[in-house]
Parts: C-alpha cells; structure tokens; sequence
C-alpha cells in the first residue's frame, strides 16, 4: 500500500435476518471503489461476518461475495465454528477506515459503530446514537415526534402484553379503538420489511403481534393510510444535502421484502410525479430527520404523501441503506447527478 491509498475494510454479511441483502449490497460497494479511478486512492479488503457472528478474513470473505448468499458451516475452512464475535482477522491491522455494510441488528443499530470508534479509526456512516435511534422504530418515532415531524398514528406494544389471554385481548381491543384496520404490525428493531404484517381483522392482528416478536421484544403498531409512498436520501456530515425525491411503486398489497428485492413487482420513479413545493418539503423533512437522531453520513428518509389532501407523513429513516440493483439510495443519488463511483468515494 502507498501512502497517498487508503486501506478501507469493508464489513458485511452478519448475524440478521438481512444477510444475504448485505452481501448484494457489498458486492455493489467494492466493485466501485475498485474502479479504475478509486483504486488509484483506496485499497480495499474485505471481513465477512457468517450468520453465526464469527468474523472471516479476505479469503473467505471472497467466496461469499462469489456465491451471493451466506455460507454454510460447510462451507467455512474449519468444522467447529464457535458462536459471536471472539477476534479481528489479522488483516486488518492497517485499516485506515471501517466501512460498515452490515444491515440489521449488529449491524446498523450503534453496536458495530460502537466497536469501530474503540479501535480509533473512522468508519463510514452514522455514529452510534445516530445509528441506534434510526434502528429502533419506537425511539426514532419519538426522536421525530419531539422534533414537530408529522407522523401517521401509532402505538407500540411488548411481547409479555401478549403472553396471557387477558393481556392480549386488552391490547387489541385498544389497539382497535386507537388505530382501527387495516394496520400495520412490525418488530421495533428490523428493516427490509422483515418481521412485517398487514392486519385486517383480529385475527390477522393477532397473528401479526405473535410473528413480529419472533424478531424483538418491543412492537410498533401502525395506523394504515392510503398514499403514496415516495424517499429521499441524505449525504454528508458537516454540510448535509438532499437528493431528489423518489417514488416507488408496488403491485403487492404492501412494499413487502418480497417486492423490494424481487424483480418486476416495485418500480422506482425518480424523480417523482410531484409538484416543487412538496418535494422541497420532503428534502427539508429529510434533513430535520437526521438532525432530529444525529444520523450523518448517508440516510434514506421515506414518506407516506396524501395527494388528495397534500399531507405529508414521516414514515422511517435508514441510516445505512442497501446498495442492491434494486436499492433507492443509490439510485437517488444516480437521479441527482451523483454516480456511484463518486458516491462510494464520497461517502469514504
């Protein structure tokens, strides 16, 4: 290595329910800050975390970014593979920068941020708070709510007001009065739409409550509202910008896992079919957003938009966005005048 290229480690896979987008959007980073030009500023290696938390050197690393999903115990260089996090492959010893591509728990949550300001080298992305409010969907709608953000009705639950027969019908009994059906049911700390449901009756609620604590211990209930559902990124630190406003469209009931990753079932529209007034609103939004949980760096800020009444509703931020060929962040930026060779090197 020169002294004039930075040695970035780029940091994927991990123990979520997201491994495997993790490993699509890795793919996407490391072939562009491979470019001809970066490579003249950055040498890039490479840690992948498997499902069970154990960090992998380069080499291994490589095999999963060859087979584009998570590999198996079988398929990892030893037999016995402990559990979680034990020791730093001893390749990194020169990294100048972290680059986190970890979606997930573990992974955009504050806990490898966390990890990474120990070792005293910057990283890519939000800090620890920043991170850890953008993850957990109930103090991220708190965060915004303090900071005046129109938001849709909401409640939240825990996993115990659903373990006796008398505690759950009381939750949704109120659930019913406060939010009403259609809703949407989802685990406070997850993203890609995992762990999320759409309930039209109390039974399908029930049923929701029940799936989304298999993934968290807190719930966010959600009143249904009919709109469109436009996002926005965010790039920088010192001096934030937004990019152009965005809209996807779904042939699903809901923008599920299945339609966000699938082919032919979302379509992107960017810029969106808005006037110049609600996009300059939804641009501001964005930035108050990020200053509302102190996330910098890179954000993607989505929207539920009311066209027939022009209200605009906050929906979530994600603090460390996909950057898969089917991912909204980077095609923002593409849309904005910002490609993803110089993205990726901005971001660095």
């Amino acid at each position: 290595m020169t002294s004039l290229r930075s040695h970035i480690c780029i940091v994927f896979g991990g123990r979520s329910g997201e491994h495997d987008v993790s490993i699509k959007s890795a793919e996407t980073i490391i072939k562009h800050l491979k470019s001809e030009r970066n490579s003249k500023y950055f040498e890039v290696s490479y840690i992948y975390l498997d499902k069970e938390g154990n960090w992998w050197p380069s080499n291994v690393a490589s095999l999963a970014l060859e087979k584009g999903f998570g590999l198996t115990k079988d398929e990892l260089p030893r037999s016995e593979v402990l559990s979680g996090f034990y020791s730093i492959p001893e390749d990194t010893k020169g990294v100048d920068i972290w680059y986190p591509v970890l979606h997930g728990p573990n992974g955009e949550d504050g806990t490898i941020q966390g990890f990474f300001k120990m070792t005293g080298k910057p990283f890519v992305g939000s800090g620890v708070l920043g991170s850890a409010l953008g993850m957990d969907k109930i103090a991220m709608k708190a965060s915004f709510a303090a900071a005046g953000l129109p938001q849709v009705p909401y409640a939240f639950a825990e996993s115990r007001d659903i373990e006796t027969k008398n505690s759950t019908v009381q939750l949704i009994e109120y659930l019913e009065k406060k939010l009403g059906y259609p809703c949407f049911v989802k685990p406070s700390n997850l993203g890609s739409s995992v762990g999320i449901s759409k309930a039209y009756t109390r039974e399908e609620l029930l049923k929701g409550l029940k799936l989304a604590t298999h993934f968290d211990e807190r719930i966010i209930i959600e009143q249904n509202v009919s709109a469109r559902e436009l996002e926005c990124g965010v790039l920088g630190k010192t001096e934030m910008k937004a990019s152009f406003v965005g809209e996807v469209r779904h042939q699903s009931d809901w923008y599920n896992y299945e339609a966000k990753y699938s082919d032919n079932l979302s379509s992107p529209i960017i810029p969106a079919p808005i006037g110049i007034k609600i996009a300059n609103k939804i641009q501001e939004f964005s930035l108050s957003a990020c200053k509302a949980i102190n996330a910098y760096g890179m954000a993607r800020v989505d929207f539920f938009y009311k066209e027939d009444t022009e209200e605009i509703f906050i929906n979530e931020i994600n603090t460390l966005p996909g950057f898969t060929s089917k991912s909204m962040y980077p095609m923002l930026w593409e849309a904005t005048g910002l490609s993803l060779e110089d993205l990726v090197a901005q971001l660095v």
